[in-house]
């Protein structure tokens, strides 16, 4: 296993934008059970997951001065009581108590000296269910690194008796960037339109200004180089504001809503269109922000979509820790007739996948941290103000789980908004597909209408099974 002292390009990116609360990558589930969890049960399962998961005992160090690559420090003692606890919610202990207790913890800052993760195991639910609040830093690791994470403390039956002592992994020295790494495939691409990595950042992050005020440059790159910098335009070259008149604003406000669509259903539907399970996802989230739009007497033909892309490679490592995602940007079509608008869907997400910037996220990012934090905020910000909404969708298993004795029945994420309006993401648990749908609500003033407007949206497309 390689050596993941230092922080990637991307998670040190991440880091440093964590600054800016609207910004912060933090990423968290509401996973609801039968009853509640053993809470004795739980902490020595994460006791054994700190010995499994190097990163859960690690804090982040900064640069000397704030320069240089941030590293993953070891805590010689972690304690569980600050990264474990139990609250018992007030009467009468009703769904929206939990879903604004699992806001107000994904809000809150880390503790920046202290390991990145908490869990909340909650109490109190008026129908005697149980629920618990996960809560990771992005630099730990992406959506499904967590779902693998989630590996050292899940079961597969409700009392599985003792588990093997748990090894820590090996480690070895990263190897070093060859002449085919991600960096100096971008440093030749861009060699006869950049200098300097500031310059590089500027052009990257602003739109690739020289680029798109005069398309015609391309021609003067070889034929590769110059697909790769029309894919980093596509990506990076975009301008002026998001496309809804109705989700200007931006604040620090955040609601959850929940949805849950039976993926029985989804996989018939998505099949029957021609199209994938994340196609169906996609087209059911564009079709809920249609409606949503037309509720409020607003036309829209398209919206701008930010949304990450797996890099992880089918059969590759499974450790836990660290990220392999590229985020991408799409527009997506609104229209209210569902079949043409899976279509178009299918689309444009099987060539956004194919983008050549995807390649290149980490060496973009690497270049971005280079410059002063305000600098880079004020940046990222102009771009993620071009973003209407997030999408992710995380696989997850499809047999009954437990943790300390509970039944999970429901997991529903709390995506990072990045600037965006919303998250709505996905994890697939047991024969469905769980979303949250986590809200600006300076953005969106009817959260409600919205949960509405998507939960028709899924059922006009399951319908066409």
């Amino acid at each position: 296993m390689a050596d993941d002292r230092h922080l990637s390009d991307v998670e040190a990116l991440m880091w440093a934008l964590d600054a800016d609360p609207h910004l912060s990558s933090t990423f968290a589930n509401v996973t609801l059970f039968d009853h509640p969890a053993d809470l004795a049960r739980f902490r020595e399962r994460m006791a054994d997951a700190l010995v499994a998961v190097p990163r859960l005992r690690r804090r982040v160090e900064e640069g000397l001065a704030g320069l240089g690559t941030p590293t993953w420090v070891d805590e010689p003692e972690v304690d569980l009581d600050r990264h474990v606890r139990q609250v018992t919610l007030d009467r009468p202990g009703t769904m929206r108590q939990l879903l604004d207790l699992a806001v107000e913890v994904a809000a809150t800052p880390f503790d920046r000296t202290r390991p990145l993760w908490e869990f909340v195991l909650v109490e109190g639910l008026e129908d005697g269910r149980g629920a618990m609040v996960q809560k990771l830093h992005h630099t730990i690791t992406d959506g499904v690194g967590g779902i693998r994470m989630s590996e050292q403390f899940i079961d597969v039956e409700r009392d599985p008796g003792p588990r093997p002592v748990p090894s820590p992994p090996p480690e070895a020295d990263p190897p070093p960037p060859g002449p085919d790494s991600p960096v100096e495939g971008l440093t030749d691409a861009l060699a006869e339109l950049t200098r300097t990595p500031r310059e590089l950042v500027r052009q990257a992050v602003e739109g690739t200004a020289g680029l798109v005020g005069d398309p015609a440059r391309l021609t003067e790159l070889p034929g590769d180089a110059a697909a790769t910098v029309r894919s980093l335009v596509r990506q990076l070259g975009v301008t002026g504001s998001a496309l809804s008149p109705l989700w200007q604003e931006r604040g620090l406000e955040r609601r959850l809503e929940l949805l849950k669509v039976p993926l029985d259903r989804a996989k018939a539907a998505s099949a029957s269109l021609g199209g994938s399970v994340n196609d169906l996802f996609v087209t059911g989230a564009a079709g809920g922000a249609g409606a949503y739009h037309r509720a409020r007497g607003v036309e829209v033909d398209e919206l701008r979509m930010a949304m990450p892309v797996s890099t992880r490679a089918k059969g590759g490592s499974r450790s836990p820790a660290g990220n392999a995602f590229a985020p991408t940007r799409v527009r997506v079509p609104t229209d209210a007739d569902p079949r043409a608008r899976f279509a178009e869907v299918s689309a444009r997400l099987a060539v956004t996948k194919e983008e050549r910037a995807v390649g290149f996220a980490g060496a973009v990012a690497g270049l971005g941290t280079l410059l002063p934090g305000p600098v880079l905020t004020r940046l990222v910000r102009q771009q993620t103000a071009t973003v209407d909404f997030t999408t992710s969708n995380v696989r997850g298993a499809p047999f009954p789980l437990y943790i300390a004795g509970a039944r999970i029945e429901g997991n529903h994420p709390i995506g990072p908004l990045g600037g965006t309006a919303w998250n709505l993401t996905t994890i697939s648990v047991d024969g469905s597909l769980d979303m949250g749908l986590h809200l600006d609500a300076g953005a969106v003033d009817d959260p409600v209408l919205l949960r509405t407007s998507l939960e028709a949206s899924f059922a006009e497309l399951l319908a066409l099974a």
